[in-house]
Parts: C-alpha cells; sequence; structure tokens
C-alpha cells in the first residue's frame, strides 16, 4: 500500500474513539479503575479546533469523563509524523493550556507516539526553566508504541492492544508470527463484525505481508484449529489481493499436510525406526489425501516400505 495513500490520522481515530475504553484499560490501567465507562462524551471537531486556533489533526481526541466521581477531561494526542518533531512538547503544552483556560476542568494528557523510527525515548515533559529554578514543569502520559514489546500483549484479549501490536517492536522474522497472533485474538473477541473488521484493517494497514511472508502465513493459519479458520477467513482478503484466489484454502490444505507429515515421522519413527532420506523424500512429496491414508494405516504397518507401498 501507498505510503502517501494512508490516512493515519483517520484511522487511529476510528480506533481509539470505538474502543476509548478498551485502550485506557490496556494502556491506563490505573486510570481505568476510577473510570466511569458510562460518562464517556467526545467532544466534537468544532469545539477542538476553536480551541486549539485551528492547529488540530484528525487523530487528536478529547473526551468529556467522570474521573473519581467528578467531571474531568482527556486530552489524547496521537503523534504519527514519520520522524518525531523536536517541539512536540511544547506543542502539547500549548493545546493543554488552551483546554484548561476554556473549560477550568482537570485535564489528563496522553500522548500516543505511532512512530517507527526513531526508538529513543521520546520526552513527556515540557519545562520552563531557569538557573535554580523550575517556572513550570508540565508533564503528559508518553505510550511509545516502538518501544512496547508485541509478545506483552499477546495474550491480552483487548481489541486496541491487538490492533496497536502491529506497530510495536517486531523483529523481522516475527511479522508472520504476530500476524497470526493477531487474527487469532480478533477471532476469539467475538467482536460484531463492524468492529473486528475495524481491528483487521488496521492490521492489515500497519503489518502488510511480501508475498513469501503470505506463503508463510498460510502455511501457519493452516495450522490452527478448524473453529478458528472460518472468522478469520471473513476478516482478511489479502490472499486474494495478492492473487491467490485459492490461497486460504491451499494453505489451510498445506498446514494440514505438514501436520499429517509430521505425525506420521514421529510416530513411524518410534515404531519403525529412523526413516532415511529416500522415506523422507516420498512423505515430503505425498499430498494431504495420500498422507491420511498412510497415517491410518501406520498402528499395523512393520516397515517404512510396506507403509509406503501402493
Amino acid at each position: 500500500m501507498d505510503e502517501q495513500a494512508i490516512d493515519h490520522d483517520r484511522l487511529f481515530k476510528e480506533l481509539l474513539t470505538t474502543f476509548f475504553i478498551e485502550f485506557v484499560q490496556g494502556f491506563l490501567p490505573d486510570v481505568a479503575a476510577y473510570l466511569d465507562p458510562d460518562s464517556i462524551e467526545f467532544l466534537d471537531k468544532e469545539v477542538f479546533t476553536d480551541v486549539t486556533q485551528g492547529k488540530r489533526y484528525e487523530s487528536d481526541i478529547i473526551v468529556k469523563a467522570r474521573f473519581q466521581g467528578k467531571e474531568a477531561y482527556f486530552l489524547l494526542i496521537v503523534e504519527n509524523q514519520s520522524t518525531p518533531q523536536s517541539g512536540f512538547p511544547k506543542r502539547m503544552f500549548g493545546y493543554f493550556a488552551r483546554f484548561y483556560e476554556k473549560f477550568d476542568l482537570p485535564i489528563y494528557p496522553v500522548v500516543i507516539y505511532s512512530f517507527d523510527k526513531p526508538r529513543r525515548l521520546q520526552p513527556g515533559k515540557h519545562e520552563i526553566a531557569f538557573p535554580g529554578f523550575v517556572v513550570s514543569r508540565f508533564q503528559f502520559r508518553v505510550i511509545q508504541l516502538n518501544r512496547l514489546k508485541w509478545r506483552d500483549y499477546v495474550s491480552t484479549p483487548n481489541p486496541v492492544a491487538t490492533a496497536l501490536m502491529s506497530k510495536m517492536q517486531i523483529a523481522r522474522r516475527d511479522r508472520v508470527k504476530v500476524k497470526v497472533q493477531c487474527l487469532r485474538l480478533i477471532a476469539t473477541l467475538r467482536l460484531d463484525p463492524a468492529r473486528s473488521q475495524l481491528i483487521a484493517g488496521f492490521v492489515r494497514t500497519y503489518l502488510q505481508m511480501t508475498k513469501p511472508e503470505l506463503v508463510e502465513l498460510q502455511r501457519e493459519v493452516g495450522l490452527l484449529p478448524r473453529e478458528e479458520l472460518d472468522t478469520m477467513m471473513t476478516l482478511t482478503n489479502e490472499w486474494i489481493e495478492l492473487g491467490e484466489e485459492k490461497g486460504i484454502e491451499q494453505g489451510m490444505e498445506r498446514g494440514r499436510a505438514a501436520e499429517a507429515r509430521s505425525l506420521i515421522l514421529r510416530w513411524g519413527t518410534k515404531r519403525l525406526g529412523a526413516p532415511g532420506s529416500a522415506v523422507e523424500a516420498a512423505l515430503e512429496a505425498s499430498d494431504l489425501a495420500r498422507l491420511e491414508v498412510l497415517a491410518d494405516r501406520l498402528p499395523e504397518a512393520e516397515s517404512w516400505q510396506e507403509l509406503l507401498a501402493e
């Protein structure tokens, strides 16, 4: 997908407004303990633009809610420039000051740094100071996605965490593994179709597969339990877009074949001894139907040769 064609602001705005409570629960658990989920109210675009004097981004979000039983605001900014802006903490302070002046209520500021590089720790404060005297120290909560480890969230049944895993630290060798885990999480979240598609679309945008990775993805998906596959097949059409109209079915079949081949080798070695290279080659060349026949024969076969005989 063309980087210029990706509407990052819209994607993040849609994700975070649809799943705001889940975002707080997953990334600000200390805040979630005091937040009234039934009091959430998003400010409209006109109010936001008026307060920030026109300087805003589509992903900037302000939420009015009851926090510890009292009204408060949450200012949520997504900084998704390709590289961090050196003046961002000052801009964040400007946002905060204008909202505080207008609404005269406590404001909880949060920034999501969503760029890929650099990975060095980004600032979480704006300070005005003189030698020996700090005039002002403004702090904000920082969620820097490229410093978070996807493995810390893979067991979290949270739709926002599932989506944002695609923007976390991922080694190249783990890209397919993360994609599979994201799809599995989506399938187990049991969301309605529209919200499932939102999460799947976000993951697909930020974790696009190359053709070799797609082949591996098809194989890995094919190894998953059948009950997960039906849901997953409705969540992504990447196989079709890459010209593999039969890709999902082929991937499932290859996965089952690999599983059957592994089972035959494992149990056959225990019963019949170590297989030679010719046996391994014969199994590798066998399709799923043939492997299923061999698996049925295995308990009665006396040798590899007898098992493989036509």
